[in-house]
């Protein structure tokens, strides 16, 4: 249920749920099962007709939107994409969300911090989620190309949108989603102005694609390369504490 509390003592019951689909992929889905009921009810073609049908499951499940758990601690960073941490490098954020947009609202400023890269493939639920609460102070969208969002210079080069998010503490916090070689468009779900909370929906990436997320100054990543995330549940970091941490594939 939507809204429960669900926590570590003993508070709430968890069961498992079908994930619904998300509205921007029903008429996808839609779309294709009709084709492929055209071919298999009409036309008598099930060699054209079973493959579009299998497409049509494959449809729905790429828009897939699961209930997800959200940490509310106020200093945990969640991580805004399901995927694979690809990448986590000190490095200046984009200069879309360095600098003042005009409306007297400051940006991240020009300082290196850390950023950690999170890889989507087309099996990933590629809905994408606030990292924080706050009131969404930017969304710039750019155009670009369709690299392979696992290279580094896909983060300068591809098609991509950003998002800044100011706390009610005056913390701000911004992350970048890019497009990948399948990926063909981003769709934001809020506007500057928007308050949200920690891990409400505020966008998709259609297709394969990335996520970079700054974290504030001060700041380490709480998780590894090579680690899975889970949108509004995995804690990327938490504001303040730094730390190296240290993995072992097995």
């Amino acid at each position: 249920m939507a809204g429960e509390i669900l926590d570590n003592q003993g508070r709430g019951e968890a069961s498992w749920n079908w994930p619904s689909v998300h509205p921007e992929g029903r008429k996808f889905g839609l779309i294709a099962v009709a084709v492929s009921l055209f071919f298999l009810l009409v036309a008598g073609w099930p060699l054209i007709g079973w493959p579009l049908m299998g497409l049509a499951v494959g449809v729905f499940a790429f828009f897939r939107d699961p209930e997800r758990v959200v940490p509310q601690s106020d200093a945990a960073i969640i991580a805004p994409a399901d995927g694979l941490v690809t990448a986590i490098t000190e490095m200046p954020p984009p200069v879309e969300l360095q600098v003042e947009d005009g409306s007297g609202q400051g940006g991240l400023g020009a300082a290196p911090v850390t950023r950690i890269s999170i890889f989507m493939s087309v099996f990933d639920v590629h809905i994408n989620r606030a990292p924080v609460g706050g009131t969404v102070r930017r969304v710039i969208y750019v155009p670009g190309r369709f690299m392979n969002a696992d290279l580094d210079k896909a983060s300068e080069e591809n098609e991509r949108q950003h998002i800044l998010i100011e706390r009610g503490d005056g913390l701000k916090l911004g992350f970048t989603q890019i497009a990948g070689l399948v990926a063909r468009r981003i769709v934001p779900f809020v506007k500057p102005g928007d308050i949200v909370a920690k891990g409400q929906r505020v966008g998709l990436i259609r297709f394969g694609s990335r996520v970079d997320v700054y974290l504030p100054a001060g700041t380490d990543a709480k998780v590894m390369i090579g680690q899975r995330t889970i949108a509004g549940e995995t804690v990327l970091g938490e504001v303040g504490q730094r730390g190296l941490i240290e993995g072992i594939v097995q």
